[in-house]
């Protein structure tokens, strides 16, 4: 039985999550998991909330047989079922968004090493961790979103000279809790030091707009409505609201545009969704499998189709709306010391006073 995203996440997982917490493991994960004990299936417990997903797994079967049973969930919350889980956990891979979130994973031991030439060869070095532990899926670049009214493009420059006293009363960002900026954050105490970084954030959080709020979204919206003039947010919610079919989301592109930071520099800050295969899975062949097949130019293709990222392998095709976005320089720092990072910049966001 293959378990889909629409045919499970409702229900089943519900149920399964409230039997953890319950301490009964051994009884929700065979219910949740499907057919675990059979040889030609591989069981995936995924954070990625997207729709496509479920034809890549579609696709992974009609070429290898192999049957896919998703179980979809809150990173935290899958996280917590395969510890709950134990030894006697279905799981086999486990993928969720943020190199923040798999070092989490990672640092729970969640992960075994995996040994492939496909995927050492095709997921660049700085988008694995180191010991093979989990591997990227897809990109997300960091960028400003800024509005061509207010702001001449040449007044950009880098992630930093947003904490300049030019920038004060003119700059919109989420949260400092969010995973994605904690990630920025800690991209930066490796390449620029904790002094430095610190420094950057009480300057950024001298320069807000307004107290953090909302989701990137909110904050591209922030700059079309001239609340505030820059912002820093995914690239892929731009690209969302200018493939939408609403005319108000439209608007909201038409009146903002994307600028990658630190092009004279180390480059543009990226961040990854990923996967690793879990330590205890009962059908490890398979889950490297699924790995290798989730880095082909195919499903590469589809991944960035489907959410407007940017694919991992080199000369993949990229959603023509990115695309249109421009070729840009990646910062190649290892995208896993953003968790490695992560305890020093929860207390540097936390001295600088960004809520």
């Amino acid at each position: 039985m293959k378990w889909t995203r629409r045919r499970f996440t409702g229900i089943v997982l519900s149920t399964a999550l409230l039997a953890t917490a319950c301490s009964q493991p051994e009884e929700a994960s065979p219910e949740a998991a499907g057919d675990s004990n059979g040889e030609n299936v591989v069981n995936v417990y995924s954070a990625r909330h997207y729709d496509i997903d479920d034809e890549l797994y579609q696709e992974f079967t009609d070429e290898t047989g192999i049957e896919v049973n998703v179980i979809e969930g809150d990173s935290d919350e899958l996280l917590e079922r395969i510890t709950s889980e134990g030894e006697q956990s279905p799981a086999d891979v486990f993928i969720t968004v943020d190199a923040g979130r798999l070092w989490r994973a990672e640092e729970a031991g969640i992960f075994q090493p995996v040994d492939s030439a496909v995927l050492e060869e095709r997921v660049p070095d700085n988008l694995q961790q180191p010991d093979n532990l989990w591997f990227g899926l897809t990109k997300r670049a960091r960028v400003l979103v800024y509005n061509p009214n207010q702001v001449d493009p040449s007044e950009l420059s880098t992630y930093e000279a947003l904490a300049e006293p030019q920038w004060k009363g003119r700059v919109c960002i989420r949260s400092s809790n969010n995973i994605y900026n904690q990630s920025l954050v800690g991209s930066m105490v490796e390449t620029n030091g904790v002094e430095a970084t610190e420094e950057w954030a009480k300057g950024l959080v001298d320069n807000l707009a307004r107290p953090p709020e909302g989701g990137d979204t909110d904050q591209i919206k922030a700059v079309a409505s001239g609340l505030c003039d820059v912002a820093v947010v995914n690239h892929y919610y731009w690209a969302r609201l200018a493939k939408s079919d609403d005319p108000t989301d439209q608007e909201v592109t038409d009146k903002t545009a994307i600028f990658f930071p630190n092009q004279d520099g180390r480059g543009t800050h990226v961040n990854i969704s990923g996967a690793g295969v879990v330590a205890t899975a009962p059908h490890e062949e398979n889950a490297v499998k699924f790995l290798e097949f989730l880095v082909s130019p195919e499903a590469q293709k589809t991944f960035a189709e489907g959410n407007n990222e940017y694919p991992v392998v080199e000369g993949a095709e990229v959603d023509p709306i990115v695309a249109e976005l421009g070729q840009f320089k990646v910062d190649e720092v290892n995208v896993s010391s953003y968790g490695r990072n992560n305890p020093e910049v929860v207390k540097i966001v936390d001295r600088a006073g960004w809520k």
